[in-house]
């Protein structure tokens, strides 16, 4: 959802890569509530952080703990930002409990991105 966010709100000022420490499929709700924000992430594909190796990044940021830390050290100027968001793939419930958590986190990332400073 981040990478969709900054695509969606900063490409003027954000080159957007996204990758995990332990990547899977990108979740379908995940997808859905994005589309109901009008964000369309279904081409987005999860990668590795070691996918992007060799990229000099200016800035690395971490959106949960685990990936904080296990996230490899970045070299030379690289700024790192961590901001530990819930992963509503784990929040327990019923469908609509899940998808109210997808959006909420959803919306928390929108702000988060709209208040980055690069």
């Amino acid at each position: 959802m981040a990478e969709g966010w900054a695509r969606y709100l900063r490409s003027d000022s954000i080159e957007a890569f996204s990758a995990g420490v332990s990547p899977g499929q990108v979740s379908e709700r995940a997808t859905e509530v994005m589309r109901e924000a009008g964000v369309d992430i279904s081409e987005q594909y999860s990668k590795h952080v070691n996918d992007l190796a060799g990229i000099d990044f200016d800035c690395v940021i971490t959106l949960c703990d685990n990936a904080r830390e296990v996230c490899p050290v970045f070299g030379g100027d690289t700024k790192v930002i961590h901001n530990n968001f819930l992963d509503p793939a784990f929040v327990p419930g019923t469908n609509e409990e899940i998808m109210e958590a997808f959006r909420k986190v959803r919306d928390q990332i929108k702000d988060f991105v709209e208040t980055l400073s690069l």
